[in-house]
């Protein structure tokens, strides 16, 4: 079963410094309909104008993860973190029993672009921590690479939940498949670009709840950059 949640049903709010789209409840966004899915929280896909951003703040026993597709996003929290996240990179927060942090775009002239995820972790009370990690284009060109997932899983960051979240990047009629095994769910999330989903179109901003299929058939319908959960 496939269900699509449509970029144009998603929560969306312009303040004019930041526009954002919410695929699941967030905020000011409330749809009891899209509270998230599985272990899966938030995903936000956020543009920053310059000079701006999200002052400090704080947040608990959350997973937290940023995906920028374009411009630069600068972090800083009070774990003494200070780093600047760019395209290709991936971010890790773990907020465990506390930490604060700021993001905020450094440049002066371009905007930043990118995907903000939350995910539940498997208990309340870890250490808080912070991980990053580049991931080249070429290691996610035509296959689902690993970006994110338990600890000795082999992933380029590790998070406390069992949950393993794919970079890909699909050009025009190529196709990429993912087995999921009995028992687990997915969600599919386009980045930018198209594709299809099992013979599904799927398009910018587009996501899909997947369950009870035994693979993922995703074909680019253009050049794509996708994101696949992969949850329990």
């Amino acid at each position: 079963m496939i269900t699509r949640r449509a970029a144009a049903e998603r929560g969306h709010f312009d303040f004019g410094w930041l526009d954002t789209s919410h695929t699941f409840s967030f905020g000011e966004y409330y749809d009891p309909r899209n509270m998230g899915f599985r272990t899966l929280r938030v995903i936000n896909e956020d543009r920053v104008q310059p000079g701006r951003g999200f002052p400090t703040h704080g947040h608990r026993d959350m997973e937290i993860i940023s995906y920028v597709l374009e411009g630069a996003s600068q972090h800083r929290d009070s774990l003494g973190t200070g780093s600047v996240i760019r395209p290709g990179e991936i971010q890790r927060m773990s907020a465990g029993t506390g930490v604060t942090h700021s993001e905020f775009n450094p440049s002066p002239t371009e905007r930043v672009h990118f995907l903000q995820v939350w995910i539940v972790p498997d208990r309340r009370g870890h250490e808080p921590s912070y991980e990053q990690k580049t991931i080249a284009d070429p290691d996610k060109r035509g296959v689902l690479r690993l970006i994110a997932g338990p600890r000795d899983g082999g992933s380029a960051i590790t998070i406390h939940q069992d949950v393993r979240v794919y970079s890909g990047l699909v050009e025009r009629d190529q196709e990429v498949v993912y087995e999921l095994h009995e028992e687990r769910h997915a969600w599919v999330q386009v980045a930018r670009g198209s594709l299809t989903l099992n013979g599904q179109p799927l398009w910018q901003g587009d996501g899909a709840a997947v369950s009870a299929e035994p693979a993922l058939r995703l074909i680019g319908l253009e050049s794509t950059e996708v994101l696949v959960f992969d949850l329990g």
